[in-house]
């Protein structure tokens, strides 16, 4: 009998330490599946974060791109273009527009004109009409030589023009007026460019004014940096035209024949054979 309670004791002691064997190893499988979990867990949290911070870097470039763009008087994509006339629609083909602000000057304007007509190239003259007074024949060649003539203002003095929409829009038909005096009634082009560019919010009242006016205005989205400075390098102003317009379909490209910008005529050459080796058509506006 003392063998028998023996032996059912020590069953029943084994049975109990296999039960806490089982128990353990469930326990333990149960807290490494959790670990893993929990790993897994982490590891997401840890990739959000890193896209979370990626996306933020490349949120910053394309701020201080468009701020760069802004500086610069290149428009961003959407502030391109607000008038009806919109040379900057993809279709297909290559397209750029020459524009001369600030002229016509006695130096200046005449080699641009020479340069032009080697090339069989038609441009755009936004003119100041008060170098259009002192440069009446030049107006008349331009429009004789099939170049579109345009409107800059009658007095580019920004503290008067921008002083209110009603002094702009003035100063805007004086100079409409001075150019029609020139070239006859017939003129009637009602393209315009702001000057220094129609760009900022301090700018929508100016544009607000000029859509319920007669007018349109066009801004661009290259330049040669001849606003920059007087007198910039001849080859300088070719590799900033290369640099604002590249990767660009159609080009709205912003150059001066003001009488302290020489260097521009002596680029121009090297311009349009640039823009020809790379298949543009040169248009005007109008």
């Amino acid at each position: 009998m003392n063998r028998q309670y023996k032996q059912g004791k020590f069953k029943k002691t084994m049975g109990l330490f296999i039960w806490f064997l089982v128990l353990f190893s469930i326990g333990f499988l149960a807290g490494s599946h959790a670990g893993k979990k929990n790993s897994v867990v982490v590891s997401a949290v840890k990739n959000n974060e890193d896209i979370k911070n990626h996306s933020q870097k490349n949120n910053n470039i394309v701020e201080k791109t468009n701020e760069s763009k802004v500086e610069n008087n290149i428009p961003k994509s959407e502030e391109k273009l607000q008038p009806v006339l919109d040379p900057y629609k993809p279709d297909g083909k290559k397209i750029v527009y020459l524009t001369f602000d600030d002229g016509p000057s006695a130096n200046v304007t005449p080699e641009i004109l020479d340069i032009l007509k080697t090339y069989n190239v038609k441009a755009t003259f936004f003119l100041i009409g008060k170098m259009a007074n002192q440069n009446s024949a030049l107006v008349k060649r331009e429009n004789k030589e099939g170049h579109s003539v345009c409107i800059h203002t009658y007095s580019h003095d920004y503290n008067q023009i921008y002083s209110s929409t009603e002094s702009f829009l003035n100063d805007i038909r004086k100079c409409d007026n001075v150019i029609k005096s020139i070239l006859g009634e017939n003129y009637d082009n009602k393209l315009i460019r702001f000057p220094g560019g129609s760009f900022g919010n301090r700018m929508n009242p100016f544009k607000e004014a000029v859509k319920e006016s007669e007018y349109r205005y066009i801004d661009w989205n290259a330049l040669n940096g001849d606003a920059e400075a007087n007198c910039v390098p001849a080859d300088r102003l070719l590799s900033r035209l290369e640099e604002t317009a590249a990767g660009q379909e159609h080009l709205v490209i912003l150059m001066h024949d003001a009488p302290a910008k020489e260097t521009t005529a002596q680029a121009l050459p090297s311009i349009i054979e640039y823009l020809k080796s790379q298949g543009y058509e040169f248009r005007p506006l109008y």
